[in-house]
């Protein structure tokens, strides 16, 4: 309700972005790592969770980025 009501949800966005794509990261990777060789074969539905879940952290600016950009508006 905070952007309705014209406040700057800036910090907010980026950091939501940046933990949700890297948290989603971790969990995939680790689940690669529980299926080992085998979660890299096509066959598996794993290897292609992996593979779509690395670019949401590069989808509308890299969590570097949003890191960057809630230090900046937190005048960091």
């Amino acid at each position: 309700m905070d952007h309705i009501e014209g406040k700057n949800i800036v910090v907010d966005v980026a950091m939501a972005k940046y933990w949700t794509t890297d948290m989603a990261f971790r969990v995939a990777d680790r689940c690669l790592q529980l299926f080992g060789g085998y979660g890299y074969c096509e066959e598996y539905p794993i290897a292609r969770a992996w593979r779509d879940i690395r670019v949401t952290r590069i989808f509308a600016g890299t969590n570097e980025i949003m890191k960057t950009i809630a230090a900046k508006f937190m005048g960091l």
